[in-house]
């Protein structure tokens, strides 16, 4: 929580006029039971109307200027968890987008979204509640005792004891729910986890007749989150009972005691009355208090998990090197890649150079490291040993960061696009460009046909481009890409839902373009064609060459290509 406590620093102010507002309240409302003794033991008793008036008109008087302070702490509570919540927010934003794949990969998207969506608006409404009744509560439960000393300091024992018999009670509570709260934190992650990947994969779903499997699973997580949270609520749920149990005990108690007093002509009637009403205080701000701990609690953990993520520090590798004078734009030199610590190499000792504007394809069956390869480029993943270059800087150059990425242009094995227009998604890739710019690139990527049949680059485009076919979310990808000019074009299978003659015509439109152009693919015929091709063969590199060079030398790409090509290798697969 310590790195939470940060943000308080622009609303210093509102976090400390909203509790001063609320001990202001609380104040006139310490008085009322005394003004409601003085009524009983002198106007009542000596029948004064006008007395009685005067009282009433003050009670009232307290209650107005109680109501306005408290809409004041109100007013001032609200602004500052709501802005706390907004700029953490951000930065959580701001992390996540800073964080590497690798990073993301392990925390995982549903965890990611539990942080910036329930954790934070627990740890709001926790702010909030805190800022109004954290002192008040307090105030109010010492502030009656120390009034019913002056009231009557025989009696204030009495409130003593109850207060440090719930004290125990509530911290006993907070203690035990603190981690229960937490771990049922953790089980929502798993139940987003499965409604995210049930959303998101309904088609497949539906596909392969696999609904019951995943309600079954989607229940059984449910189930798990729904018992955690039944026990912890449970836990929580005994606070307000026994807090009535021992409040209305000690008002047993206060009243036996007040009553012998009374008898004894020790107290007056006024008296008992002041001191029941300040102990019925203490009973309604104890039972606020002990919702305030489990709601405390409960943004405590949020905060906690919060906390975590924002002092996540990017696995991302950065050094300073120095740029080096080569005659290679693109190098590889014995680069080693693996996931995560200890495991199986994802690419093993992976050599090769590219000149500036040559067209280099790569292919290898499913799991071979080809999308791992382009990913190093853009250095999206951290190599184990070796190193890549790009026009002669490392790209764990930490200067050098910015401006590599801005020179390459990556189209993602999974074509994303974003809600708003066709201009505004093909804008990404340029801000200020033109609507020739536009054309070109939509000309280049094969798009023009259906983008005009949609009404052009004004046409709307819903989240996650769900009202284009695969085929032509690939293109406007690939025009996205097209449209900032890169020097390095990364197209990652990219054309997979492309027909033959369009990924054909797509390929020669691009050798237009003054960039050097890596494209992973699995038809052969995507490659045949580049000045270089790298075959991946369980992450490792068995064949580097031209087509006509593989076909002599590499037994793992004639494979591949006869596999799909069987008329020319004599043999069907």
């Amino acid at each position: 929580m310590k790195g939470i406590l940060r943000y308080f620093k622009g609303y210093k102010w509102r976090s400390l006029l909203g509790p001063l507002f609320k001990l202001l309240e609380a104040t006139f409302e310490l008085l009322v039971p005394i003004v409601v003794g003085l009524i009983v033991d002198r106007g009542i008793a000596q029948n004064d109307t006008a007395y009685i008036a005067w009282m009433c008109g003050l009670l009232a008087v307290f209650g107005l200027l109680g109501l306005f302070f408290s809409v004041i702490a109100q007013y001032f509570a609200a602004r500052t968890a709501t802005g706390v919540a907004a700029d953490i927010r951000k930065d959580l934003f701001k992390k996540m987008q800073s964080l590497s794949y690798r990073d993301i990969d392990r925390m995982g998207f549903s965890t990611m979204l539990t942080r910036m969506t329930s954790d934070v608006d627990r740890l709001q409404s926790g702010i909030n509640l805190a800022l109004r009744l954290f002192l008040r509560s307090p105030f109010i439960v010492f502030g009656a005792a120390v009034t019913a000393w002056f009231v009557d300091p025989s009696s204030v024992w009495v409130f003593f004891v109850a207060i440090a018999a719930l004290a125990v009670v509530v911290y006993a509570v907070m203690f035990i729910c603190m981690p229960l709260y937490r771990s049922a934190q953790e089980k929502l992650d798993k139940v987003l986890l499965s409604t995210r990947e049930n959303l998101t994969g309904a088609r497949v779903l539906r596909a392969f007749c696999r609904e019951d499997e995943e309600r079954k699973l989607f229940d059984a997580r449910n189930e798990e989150l729904n018992k955690s949270r039944k026990f912890v609520g449970g836990i929580a749920a005994i606070t307000n009972p026994l807090t009535y149990v021992l409040i209305n005990g000690a008002i047993i108690l206060l009243i036996y005691v007040g009553a012998i007093h009374v008898d004894g002509g020790a107290l007056s009637q006024g008296s008992v009355l002041a001191l029941y009403n300040l102990m019925g205080q203490i009973l309604v701000e104890l039972i606020k208090l002990a919702n305030l701990i489990v709601t405390v609690t409960k943004a405590a953990a949020c905060g906690g998990r919060i906390s975590a993520v924002l002092a996540m520090q990017p696995s991302i590798r950065l050094t300073q090197t120095p740029k080096e004078q080569t005659q290679d734009f693109v190098r590889f030199e014995n680069v080693t890649v693996e996931y995560s610590q200890g495991a199986d190499a994802a690419l093993s000792d992976i050599s090769f150079a590219v000149r500036k504007g040559e067209t280099v394809g790569i292919i290898g069956g499913t799991g071979s490291g080809k999308s791992t390869l382009v990913n190093l480029i853009p250095h999206f993943y951290d190599v184990k040993s070796g190193r890549v270059t790009v026009d002669g800087v490392d790209v764990t150059s930490k200067d050098e960061q910015t401006r590599l990425r801005s020179r390459i242009g990556v189209v993602p094995q999974k074509a994303v696009l974003f809600k708003g227009t066709i201009r505004e998604n093909l804008l990404w890739g340029k801000r200020d460009a033109t609507d020739e710019e536009l054309t070109r690139a939509l000309a280049i990527a094969q798009a023009t046909d259906f983008v005009e049949e949609k009404g052009g680059l004004d046409a709307p485009v819903l989240q996650g481009g769900k009202n284009f076919s695969g085929g032509q979310k690939q293109r406007l990808t690939i025009a996205r890409a097209v449209v900032k000019n890169p020097d390095i074009l990364i197209l990652d299978d990219s054309s997979s839902a492309l027909d033959y003659a369009t990924d054909a015509q797509l390929r020669k439109d691009l050798k237009t373009l003054d960039t050097t152009t890596f494209i992973v693919a699995q038809r052969a015929s995507s490659v045949r064609d580049a000045d270089k091709i790298i075959v991946l063969d369980d992450g490792k590199a068995v064949g580097v060459g031209t087509h006509d060079e593989l076909m002599q030398t590499c037994e793992v790409y004639r494979e591949i290509y006869f596999s799909q090509y069987p008329e020319e290798g004599g043999y069907a697969v």
